[in-house]
């Protein structure tokens, strides 16, 4: 036996709930198949920026409870071993534990209509069809099938025989270490270079601190030794046992899918190589996703569907070439030290990457600032960069 659905939605993130919620409130039917039963653990640093937050009210209809998330102004900023210093009244940054956010959008798409299949593992995925088996022994079929199931994506891996490219993924480790001291009054820590190609943070959160270092993994062999080095710096003890998780860090995939198939948030590789951030690319893809399924179901056309996904996500893409020909720039060893300075010397280069960082603006703005503030050779570099990101 089989239940048919309109679309079938695979993994109950912020990309997957995003998508299911779109598709239940078009009238559709749609099946949020996970794993897991919410609420679960995720690794995350649970930045929740201002584009975050503007994605959420306009997909579920209302800003997020008081109650999961908490807002810091204040940042202490470091890149290579320098100290940057305490940069006060920065834009609103919201930060929010993974494990309450996600149960509380699961739980909105679920009372839009949507239905529960969490807690349901996948034994197959026919990305013909398209339709998934449940380990279960139940069959799901539907027009269109979502993945939105993170970095290590089963929907990735069925239809290209890898979730992503090895050479250019991303790695994290984080712990939740117990507060010191006054958590709410501590501000947001940001060390650029705690990990090459990368960075740490410290989110000191009500009852906890998130802190994490995270890299392009081919350039980061002993990824343990910079996690010990990182809580060693911040007084916590360097053996802590701490979580692993793979990074797309903007390696995104150019065509997100394939025929009635198509992919949102990590599993497309949608999250900034800079600032790492994921929600926001993930809560907006899944609903760019889900208005070209729905779009296309309408239609009559499914085949549609990944045509019409990939021209609304044009502006996310072009952020993200943006931004990773700025990190060459921030990460690579000889540029390094021109953007330090840059940094150092230009108010207002600060407080346009804070404005970025809590998404108050995007990259084009940022690209052309950086690029008025560098030296000659650092500017053909940083160009150099574009071109090749935009091949």
């Amino acid at each position: 036996m089989k239940d048919a659905f309109d679309v079938i939605v695979l993994g109950a993130g912020p990309a997957g709930a995003a998508a299911a919620i779109t598709v239940a409130r078009a009238g559709l039917r749609v099946a949020l198949v996970d794993r897991y039963r919410f609420p679960r653990e995720k690794l995350c640093g649970g930045g929740f920026t201002g584009r975050s937050l503007r994605y959420y009210r306009r997909i579920f209809g209302a800003a997020p409870p008081r109650a999961i998330l908490e807002t810091k102004t204040d940042v202490r900023f470091a890149a290579h071993g320098q100290d940057l210093g305490l940069i006060r009244d920065i834009p609103p940054m919201h930060l929010t534990m993974r494990r309450e956010l996600d149960r509380h959008m699961v739980a909105l798409a679920l009372e839009a209509g949507a239905t529960d299949l969490t807690g349901q593992p996948i034994a197959a995925i026919d990305t013909e069809a398209p339709a998934l088996t449940l380990k279960s022994g139940r069959s799901l079929t539907a027009a269109l099938l979502i993945g939105a199931d993170g970095a290590n994506s089963q929907v990735a891996r069925a239809l290209f025989g890898e979730s992503f490219n090895r050479a250019r993924i991303g790695f994290g480790l984080e712990v939740e270490a117990p507060p010191k001291g006054d958590n709410t009054a501590a501000p947001l820590r940001i060390d650029f270079g705690a990990a090459e190609w990368g960075y740490g943070w410290h989110f000191p959160k009500r009852g906890s601190s998130t802190i994490g270092v995270g890299g392009v993994l081919a350039r980061n062999a002993d990824m343990k030794s910079a996690m010990g080095d990182y809580l060693a710096l911040l007084g916590h003890d360097p053996a802590m046992a701490s979580k692993g998780q793979f990074l797309p860090f903007g390696d995104f995939r150019r065509v997100p899918g394939r025929g009635k198939v198509l992919l949102a948030g990590d599993a497309a590789g949608l999250v900034d190589p800079i600032t790492g951030e994921g929600i926001a690319f993930a809560m907006r893809s899944g609903q760019l996703a889900a208005r070209s399924a729905v779009a296309a179901i309408a239609a009559r056309a499914p085949d549609s569907a990944l045509p019409r996904y990939r021209a609304e996500l044009r502006p996310i893409h072009r952020s993200l070439r943006q931004a990773r020909a700025i990190r060459v720039l921030i990460f690579s060893r000889p540029l390094r030290g021109a953007f330090v300075r840059a940094f150092r010397g230009s108010g207002t280069l600060r407080h346009l990457y804070f404005r970025l960082l809590a998404g108050e603006i995007e990259y084009p703005e940022m690209t052309r600032a950086t690029l008025r503030r560098l030296p000659v050779f650092a500017w053909k570099a940083l160009r150099g960069g574009q071109r090749r990101a935009d091949g």
